[in-house]
């Protein structure tokens, strides 16, 4: 999208929002942003081992820490993917709005470490955590906080000998994604998921050996309008905005979440802030 574009759709939002009612104003500048959604999905495929039968993953994404989201909102947040009882813990991407000129400290680090997973806690770079010099910043912070960065990698989650795949791209806008590099030595007869944090790479992702795509990016639009949808999405979030899309009769599945904070407005209507928590499901008939 042109610079044009999406400052006409900014303005677009603004005047939007200003053209209600004072109190729908109210609302979308400090209700909704703190109306969390628990949204609760399963993953089923006969490709899932047996012992992953009710694993749960819960899924995180775009915090942005800094721009009218806070750290004690983080906290809160926190407490909340502890509360679900996750067996694993996924973040997707921006961490804080701008890490060149956030106040970091160790507060984060001891939030983040609090997360509680008993097979991992894992992450990948988002276009804000590698934009503004952020790229070492961030990776610093998280290794601090045990996460374990996936960037053209992957790894195998294991239980009693069965595994699955997990795997994470750098950021398509600021990095450098490489899904061939990324799935080399990887068994494609595992279940695979990959964490890429635009959700329009799923394009791309279609081509090769993955089951579901995890991402973020989109913040589902933060605004979005009765009868219209949303006023803007940045690039690489235009055709997948939010939620569940299906390709090749089902063989691969994108979630797109709409992520926690927000950025360039401070909104969000009809576009709540979400973590998603996915339930694997062994599908014996499969």
């Amino acid at each position: 999208m042109n610079r044009r574009t999406f400052l006409k759709r900014s303005i677009g939002s603004m005047l939007a929002l200003l053209g209600l009612s004072g109190g729908t104003y109210y609302y979308a500048h400090d209700i909704e942003p703190s109306m969390l959604d628990v949204n609760n999905k399963e993953l089923v495929s006969g490709k899932i081992p047996q012992v992953f039968n009710d694993f749960k993953i819960v899924q995180f994404s775009d915090t942005h820490i800094g721009y009218h989201y806070t750290i004690e909102q983080f906290s809160e947040l926190v407490s909340t993917i502890n509360a679900q009882n996750p067996d694993l813990i996924l973040f997707t991407g921006d961490l804080v709005d701008k890490p060149h000129t956030y106040h970091w400290n160790n507060e984060i680090v001891r939030i983040l470490q609090s997360l509680k997973a008993k097979y991992g806690k894992y992450w990948i770079y988002g276009n804000h955590d590698h934009g503004g010099y952020g790229t070492e910043i961030v990776k610093k912070v998280m290794d601090q906080s045990g996460f374990s960065l996936l960037q053209n990698n992957h790894t195998n989650i294991e239980i009693d000998n069965q595994q699955i795949v997990l795997a994470g791209i750098d950021d398509v806008m600021l990095g450098d994604p490489d899904l061939e590099s990324t799935l080399t030595g990887a068994n494609p007869d595992l279940y695979t998921i990959l964490l890429a944090h635009e959700p329009d790479y799923a394009d791309n992702t279609v081509h090769f050996p993955v089951d579901v795509q995890l991402s973020g990016h989109s913040h589902g639009g933060q605004v979005r309008l009765p009868f219209i949808g949303h006023l803007y999405t940045p690039l690489y979030a235009h055709k997948y905005v939010q939620g569940k899309h299906t390709f090749q009769n089902g063989e691969f599945i994108l979630y797109v979440n709409r992520g926690i904070g927000t950025t360039r407005l401070p909104y969000r209507f009809l576009c709540k802030p979400e973590i998603h928590t996915y339930t694997l499901k062994a599908d014996p008939a499969s």
